[in-house]
């Protein structure tokens, strides 16, 4: 299996909700926007899915026994907030028995001149070891949240696998990952955009996901 994954690269109705994510217009119903990154969460845990191992099992229907192929990996979802919360929904909607867990990170404010600095704070994580750990966040622009999350869940416990889960991604971003990523890892984007500006935003991106979802921060 390739290292990422581009999800948009096979036509389906996913290129829907990235087309409307991204319009101006379309942006200014939160809900809505909310709304298509939960969809667009459904889509990439069933690709995500297709990399899992499977168990054979035998269920009783009414009339006789069928004989069905379910995950046989524990899955934990944790989403980077605030962004992730309808993007990991999406996931947790279709991994309905995982466990899941939160990490908050944020930008640090700007030095002009400087390189993009990223803080931790808030954290409410699940046991992680020997299992199967989906990272939502829906932006990867520099990289440096998933690194220094991952780094920061290392610090209690390993888990087995390591999937990264995202919606739009910068190539700076892949790069900056693939370099500093602590462990070995599949990365899952619905899109790979052309590159970050010069304050390290997505183009053509769709702007700020947590403001479009949840409404502007002082």
């Amino acid at each position: 299996m390739k290292p990422t994954i581009v999800l948009n690269e096979t036509p389906s109705v996913l290129n829907n909700y990235l087309a409307e994510i991204r319009s101006v217009e379309i942006q200014r119903d939160s809900m809505r926007f909310r709304q298509n990154l939960r969809r667009i969460g459904w889509i990439t845990a069933q690709e995500i899915s297709k990399a899992m191992a499977f168990e054979q099992k035998t269920v009783t229907t009414p009339l006789a026994e069928a004989h069905v192929h379910t995950v046989a990996e524990d899955v934990v979802i944790i989403s980077i907030l605030r962004a992730a919360i309808p993007f990991g929904e999406g996931l947790l909607d279709i991994f309905d028995k995982a466990e899941s867990g939160f990490v908050g990170a944020w930008r640090e404010e700007e030095i002009e001149g400087e390189e993009v600095r990223v803080s931790l704070g808030y954290t409410a994580l699940p046991d992680l070891t020997g299992k199967t750990l989906i990272l939502a966040d829906p932006m990867l622009a520099t990289g440096k949240s998933l690194v220094k999350t991952v780094n920061q869940i290392l610090k209690s416990s390993t888990p087995s696998k390591l999937h990264l889960a995202t919606v739009i991604s910068a190539p700076e971003g892949i790069s900056y990952i693939s370099k500093n990523m602590p462990m070995a890892f599949q990365l899952w984007t619905s899109a790979i955009d052309e590159k970050l500006n010069e304050k390290a935003y997505i183009v053509p991106g769709l702007g700020d996901a947590g403001d479009l979802a949840f409404g502007q921060k002082k």
